[in-house]
């Protein structure tokens, strides 16, 4: 069954443009002078920081619930509409929120996109969220037929296909080359150190999600075949590939980066054309995330995890691909090994982060968003939608492990859990002894 039974993964872009246009049609004029796509179009840091941070003070001040309901929390003022709409937890948090554990929340929308001809690419890494040390991510567009250039960086790389088909490789230290062809759904991961491409195939090209092990990667620096030819001397280079001076005058003289270039032929000829079985690498370095079956499935959706385990190449980065039913939630958990960052790809919902002493922070999220949870905070994700939620967790360890509150509960001799929670043994036998990973709303 694929995970992605909502709506289409179409262009986040093109979705949150829809959405914030039927809003501001609804808004007086004043209110659509500052639009939520006005706002995200500042491409900010500083405006997005500045705003909720507002919203966070103005969470903690919010005192108790009656104070939330009553003339306390009118706002005579100015209001960004379509941006408070987007996060009513943010601006009108539970009475259950407590104190300020940090940014839990970025979207690829607030970040600044570089468009070259061929595509285009933009981040969130630690600059954006601060507590992200260990997680930074790419979302990255590529026409048919244009390249993300040969290069390498001091990263892990683990990417997950959200639209369209590529066509990658990446060279092993054994000299082994590896070719393939992945599409929506797919995965693939590089080692730090090894050398890869990426080139969009027909008929529209491809978007991925790139994640590096390194909070604050920047996908700019990367080393580049063309920067390193073109700060060479020409004679070392004519040296190292035996070639004339004629030829090496007609190498790069500057990075390209990303750009275009033709649709290539079938996988076949480009694997004969690089020599064969016989370079072919014996890893794969590509998975099929997207056509596996769910790793665990309740009326409440589907969990599918990709780990060392059964992509033995990913010794860095673990992964599930959640899809939650409307009213689903992501049970009351845990990690152990890592902190948590998320990328949300279609739906609606809704996180809250547990953290001592006695915080806690809840936030909306939408398609493009980011989301992130210190390690070994306790959370939950709720679909406030009427449509499949569906998000990747990601973590840098080689294997996926969580605690369930839940089976914890269950595990204790009930007599404890009374002591604690003040319930008696049948409410506590209610509690599902297993772990759920999703329970159906």
């Amino acid at each position: 069954m694929s995970p992605f039974a909502g709506p289409s993964l179409q262009s986040a872009h093109t979705r949150r443009a829809g959405r914030v246009s039927r809003e501001s049609e609804e808004q007086p004029l004043a209110v659509q002078t500052v639009s939520r796509r006005n706002f995200l179009g500042a491409g900010s840091v500083a405006v997005a920081t500045a705003a909720f941070a507002g919203l966070a003070a103005h969470a903690q001040q919010s005192g108790t619930a009656k104070a939330e309901h009553d003339h306390s929390s009118s706002n005579p003022g100015q209001e960004n509409r379509p941006l408070l709409d987007e996060n009513p937890a943010s601006n009108m948090p539970p009475p259950t929120d407590h104190g300020d554990i940090g940014a839990i929340w970025y979207s690829f929308d607030l970040a600044h996109k570089r468009v070259q001809e061929g595509g285009w690419t933009h981040e969130v890494t630690q600059r954006q969220l601060p507590l992200s040390k260990d997680i930074a991510g790419v979302n990255m567009r590529l026409t048919a037929g244009s390249y993300r250039e040969l290069h390498w960086h001091t990263a892990d790389e683990w990417a997950f296909m959200l639209y369209g088909s590529a066509r990658i490789t990446v060279l092993s230290p054994d000299g082994t080359i590896f070719i393939d062809d992945v599409s929506k759904g797919d995965l693939w991961f590089f080692p730090a150190g090894f050398p890869h491409s990426i080139q969009g195939l027909g008929p529209d090209g491809c978007e991925f999600l790139l994640v590096f092990d390194e909070g604050a990667f920047a996908e700019d620096n990367t080393f580049l075949l063309s920067e390193w030819v073109a700060h060479t001397p020409p004679d070392v280079l004519m040296k190292n590939f035996n070639l004339p001076q004629s030829e090496i005058a007609k190498l790069p003289k500057d990075e390209l980066y990303i750009f275009p270039s033709d649709v290539p032929g079938s996988l076949a000829q480009a694997r004969a054309a690089a020599g064969g079985a016989s370079v072919a690498s014996p890893v794969s370095y590509t998975f099929k995330m997207g056509a596996m079956a769910p790793t665990k499935k309740t009326a409440g959706g589907e969990v599918r995890v990709v780990d060392s385990h059964n992509f033995p190449v990913s010794k860095s980065i673990a992964a599930g691909l959640v899809t939650l039913k409307p009213g689903g939630l992501r049970e009351l958990h845990w990690h152990p090994n890592a902190s948590e960052w998320q990328f949300y790809l279609s739906g609606k919902g809704r996180m809250t982060v547990f953290m001592p002493p006695g915080r806690a922070r809840t936030m909306d999220f939408n398609a493009n968003d980011v989301g992130f949870v210190p390690a070994v905070a306790g959370h939950y994700i709720e679909n406030t939608g009427d449509t499949d939620l569906v998000f990747l967790e990601m973590f840098k360890a080689d294997t996926f492990a969580d605690f369930s509150l839940n089976n914890w509960l269950r595990r204790l001799p009930p007599q404890m859990v009374t002591a604690h929670l003040n319930l008696d043994e049948a409410a506590i036998r209610r509690i599902p002894s297993e772990k759920q990973e999703v329970i159906a709303g």
